[in-house]
């Protein structure tokens, strides 16, 4: 009995989705878990994999069409022979003399790739396994056959023995008149966070404060307990996002319309924090949420933000990892970000910008001394958030990051 393969079902925040890559094609014999196609949502790509071992009989969806929740993807026939040695004996009956002429087969190709390329390859019949794949997870992309047809035409023209060309025209080096652009579609991902941060410019009162915190106390003892803590905590390492989340928290208890979100005419307070830790992948920067961050201890902090980082660049960061969030911290110094104005995570309040550390000339009683310092940049909806209310809870962030004992003590 046939097997439908269905979409996921989408939460109420995602309407739709875009069938990315199918990893399997019609005729393929495929095993239980195996992956079968990817679906880029606008927040995170989700799998499907086979429910049990068989063959794939036909796909309903192409690749670049969108679907909705629980759309039907495919029919798997469980348990059936797999049929490549079927289709295996048929290429042979083709002309061994003619290396080109390889039929495109669906059911002896497993590359990824796009209808697109597709119909390229069977146009100038090239089989997928001849042309080198640059795209990522081994995808062929339509660049690719275009630089191979072009290396072949080469092939085709360079031996002729008669011609003794100026070597100028053989080879050509350094700049050329060419003018090349490349136009793709923005992806589902890029496109919602464009439309999110537009929207987060033209929806709210967007304003941003800005303070530098003297980095040499966290510094200090960072490295004093790096080692012991790594030990401690099963090889988790001690970093800076840690402290900032937990300062974070203290602040957001202290001033809480900055945890707050407006809904129409309405501000929900919220009694707990989720802290959205920004991380970057290909795509852009996706927001992973740190739930109930408050009572997460700075080692906990650190092993689920590493353990999101892994997640996003695996691709497998789930709608529930990145739902909520009531206040964002990001990270900009990693990239050697100095200053930058923070966007705000709508409905959010209020984010939080680090920025990278730089030594710096600064006063420290009645003398000028060098310190690690780095600037911060609060970015908040003036709809709710007063500019005095903004101001002190960057200052009460600065106050404990550059004491880091009042963390511990909640001063």
């Amino acid at each position: 009995m046939a097997v439908e393969i269905k979409a996921p079902a989408f939460p109420e925040s995602v309407a739709d989705g875009v069938v990315s890559v199918w990893h399997k094609q019609p005729g393929e014999a495929v095993s239980r878990d195996e992956l079968l196609v990817e679906i880029e949502t606008d927040k995170v790509v989700m799998e499907v994999v086979a429910p049990e071992p068989g063959v794939l009989e036909s796909v309903v969806v192409a690749e670049g069409e969108t679907i909705t929740s629980e759309a039907l993807l495919a029919v798997l026939v469980p348990g059936a022979a797999p049929v490549a040695d079927q289709a295996a004996t048929e290429v042979p009956s083709q002309a061994p003399s003619d290396p080109v002429s390889v039929p495109n087969d669906g059911a002896l190709e497993t590359i990824p790739m796009g209808p697109a390329v597709r119909a390229l390859l069977e146009e100038h019949n090239l089989a997928p396994s001849a042309v080198a794949a640059t795209g990522r997870g081994g995808r062929l992309l339509k660049e690719d056959v275009l630089a191979h047809l072009k290396r072949g035409e080469t092939d085709q023209v360079t031996p002729a023995p008669a011609a003794q060309p100026a070597p100028s025209a053989v080879e050509v080096t350094g700049p050329t008149s060419e003018r090349i652009e490349k136009r793709v579609p923005m992806t589902r991902m890029r496109a919602r966070i464009a439309e999110r941060l537009l929207g987060a410019t033209q929806q709210t009162a967007m304003l941003t404060t800005f303070n530098e915190v003297n980095m040499a106390p966290l510094m200090k003892l960072r490295r004093q307990y790096r080692d012991e803590f790594e030990s401690a905590h099963n090889g988790t390492r001690l970093g800076f996002m840690g402290f900032f989340v937990k300062a974070a928290c203290e602040a957001l208890k202290r001033f809480p319309e900055v945890n707050a979100s407006i809904d129409g005419s309405d501000v929900v307070y919220h009694g707990y924090q989720d802290i959205g830790v920004a991380v970057s992948v290909d795509e852009g920067l996706v927001v992973p949420v740190l739930r109930d961050a408050d009572f997460m201890s700075i080692a906990d902090v650190e092993a689920a933000i590493a353990s999101f980082g892994n997640k996003a660049r695996e691709k497998k960061l789930t709608i529930e990892d990145m739902t909520g969030g009531t206040f964002t911290v990001s990270n900009g110094g990693v990239f050697g970000s100095l200053l930058s104005t923070p966007i705000l995570n709508p409905p959010q309040t209020g984010i939080l910008g680090m920025h990278a550390i730089q030594e710096r000339p600064i006063a420290m009683e009645g003398e000028v001394v060098i310190q690690p310092m780095m600037y911060l940049a609060l970015s908040y909806d003036h709809r709710l958030v007063d500019g005095k209310t903004a101001v002190q809870f960057l200052v009460t962030i600065k106050g404990l990051i550059e004491d880091p004992a009042r963390i511990l003590l909640q001063l």
